[in-house]
């Protein structure tokens, strides 16, 4: 009677060390999910423009590095209206409204943009021009519905004449991480470059394709 009364004993501890180890994990995953549900938050806030002056930092031009290509061509050959009609399903304006927007937007004839160390690349065609660049900090802009959005600037310190002077990247990314694409604009006058607002040339990993470009502009 007492080897049963111990064995039992035996197994009931084991079964509340059990349940109580499955209610640990349990919260611990609870406080996982929990934690990254703010993170997640907090990161559409700033990809939304919506941030603190102090959460901007410094990036470094590798955060942009790599070979990248213009969304232009996919908008003008029709691969990204499934994106246009998804915005006008949220949106208050129609997907061919959307189009003309965009239209404006991402048309450049700089179709290809290589960043590698401090150089930056732009080929027009088949016709390049060069520059290397340094960091010449960044701007925060007030857009007019309310929200924000910071520059991060470069300017050319050697290089062909033709590149452009200034090169400013907007991604929606506030602090030094790699760039999953990009706006991009350029000039030769820092404070006209910053005033531009309507045409915003896109890159993406050129290594992708348009219907790759559509799957990812369709997850944001």
């Amino acid at each position: 009677m007492t080897k049963v009364m111990r064995r039992l004993g035996h197994v009931l501890a084991i079964s509340a060390a059990l349940g109580l180890a499955g209610l640990a994990s349990a919260h611990a995953a609870s406080e996982h999910k929990h934690s990254h549900s703010h993170a997640d938050e907090a990161q559409k806030k700033v990809h939304d423009g919506y941030f603190e002056d102090d959460q901007v930092q410094a990036r470094p031009l590798s955060d942009w590095e790599g070979d990248w290509q213009s969304v232009y061509p996919y908008l003008v050959d029709g691969t990204l209206d499934p994106v246009m009609a998804d915005k006008a399903k949220h949106g208050g304006k129609s997907a061919a409204d959307y189009r003309a927007y965009y239209e404006v937007g991402y048309k450049t004839d700089v179709d290809r943009i290589l960043i590698a160390g401090p150089k930056v690349t732009f080929f027009r065609g088949e016709t390049p021009v060069s520059g290397d660049y340094e960091t010449d900090g960044h701007e925060i802009l007030t857009y007019k519905k309310g929200n924000r959005g910071v520059r991060f600037i470069f300017k050319k310190v050697a290089g062909d004449e033709a590149a452009p002077s200034f090169i400013q990247f907007s991604d929606h990314i506030i602090a030094p991480q790699k760039a999953g694409h990009y706006h991009l604009y350029w000039g030769n006058d820092r404070a006209a470059v910053l005033k531009e607002l309507t045409n915003w040339p896109t890159y993406y990993p050129a290594d992708l394709d348009g219907k790759q470009i559509l799957e990812e502009m369709l997850a944001h």
